[in-house]
């Protein structure tokens, strides 16, 4: 595995209530998304042990940042409710 997982927490997503953890890159130890371990809602529950990565916070092995095209991302895009 390429990632290592924090403590599990509750969060409210847009999408309803979740039991999550941050995913760590092992490398470097950075912060690169998070995954979904439970899902409180039946209709979430195709989401439980997939990972999403926050592709701004991911680089590669030369250091550089993959950044997502302008106009693909707007402001409120992503499913944390924060």
């Amino acid at each position: 595995a390429n990632v290592y997982a924090g403590k599990k927490e509750d969060r409210m997503m847009m999408t309803g209530m979740h039991t999550v953890v941050d995913i760590y890159c092992v490398k470097c130890g950075s912060y690169v998304g998070w995954r979904y371990e439970f899902a409180f809602e039946k209709n979430q529950k195709y989401k439980e042990g997939k990972s999403v990565l926050e592709r701004y916070k991911v680089c590669g092995p030369d250091g550089n940042n993959y950044w997502v095209a302008a106009q693909e991302v707007e402001a409120g895009e992503s499913d944390t409710d924060e």
